[in-house]
């Protein structure tokens, strides 16, 4: 490679980078800034106020507990669903394996508003709405697929003999499953988590679907602070908060995440 091609790709690189954080710069310089100007901050003064402000709010600080408390929930049962359905199907020969994973992933991709009237029915007459409990639930139908085609990949890659000498130990299923399946496919779980989480975090269809009054969830919280006189420094500053999880999460599975997307015949 040539000193004007290492040149040339170096400046694309910072070229992508810079139109991809540019927005992001702008969010953060806001969040920082008093949008609205108080005799505290005067109005283009830069401030901790709107990260403050988020803490004393009871609506949002709910938000920011409900939203964790529905992504913890449906990354738990998603995995509990997820994981020995993947072992079932790396283990054991099922014919048209292949289509089957296709089919899950095109269910994947259904808009969510496609199903929002009937989830809306049937979970309030089983009373889930307004409950971190059924935004969780709906989110599994979502996340469970794209589960099962992440962590099948990884099983698939731990040998058979690793089942065989375990069970010739005297350990049972489950036993196997805690002891050595979970610590080896250990990258795979934490992959599969973050795409649940990033999934669970950002929704927005049935987070509006299925909170009407109570248990509202960030990405409604953020969009219920747009008004007549939006603070938009608030609202820039519970975007930047929002945005903190998913970073972390992106941060310690960045090097395992293309190997959950191998399509195994």
């Amino acid at each position: 490679m040539t000193t004007r091609s290492r040149v040339l790709g170096a400046f694309g690189l910072i070229l992508l980078a810079a139109f991809i954080l540019l927005p992001f710069v702008q969010v953060v310089q806001l969040s920082v800034q008093s949008t609205l100007g108080t005799p505290e901050a005067p109005l283009g003064t830069y401030t901790m106020m709107n990260y403050r402000n988020i803490f004393a709010s009871d609506a949002l600080v709910s938000s920011l507990v409900n939203s964790v408390t529905y992504v913890t929930l449906n990354v738990a049962l998603t995995l509990l669903v997820a994981l020995p359905a993947a072992y079932g199907i790396s283990r054991y020969h099922i014919p048209g394996r292949r289509l089957f994973f296709i089919t899950l992933l095109a269910f994947r991709v259904t808009p969510p508003v496609v199903l929002s009237l009937p989830v809306f029915i049937l979970f309030s007459k089983l009373n889930l709405i307004n409950t971190p409990v059924g935004i969780a639930l709906v989110h599994c139908v979502f996340n469970v697929p794209i589960a099962i085609w992440i962590l099948e990949s990884f099983i698939s890659a731990v040998p058979r003999e690793y089942d065989e000498s375990a069970k010739l130990d005297g350990y049972s299923t489950s036993r196997f499953f805690i002891k050595f399946l979970i610590p080896a496919i250990a990258p795979g779980i934490g992959v599969t988590m973050f795409f649940c989480f990033v999934f669970s975090w950002v929704e927005v269809v049935f987070a509006r679907t299925l909170t009407v009054t109570d248990g509202k969830p960030i990405t409604m919280a953020i969009s219920n602070l747009f008004g007549f006189q939006t603070d938009v420094g608030l609202v820039m500053a519970m975007t930047v908060f929002s945005l903190l999880p998913g970073l972390v999460m992106i941060y310690f599975v960045r090097h395992h995440i293309a190997r959950g997307f191998v399509v195994r015949g």
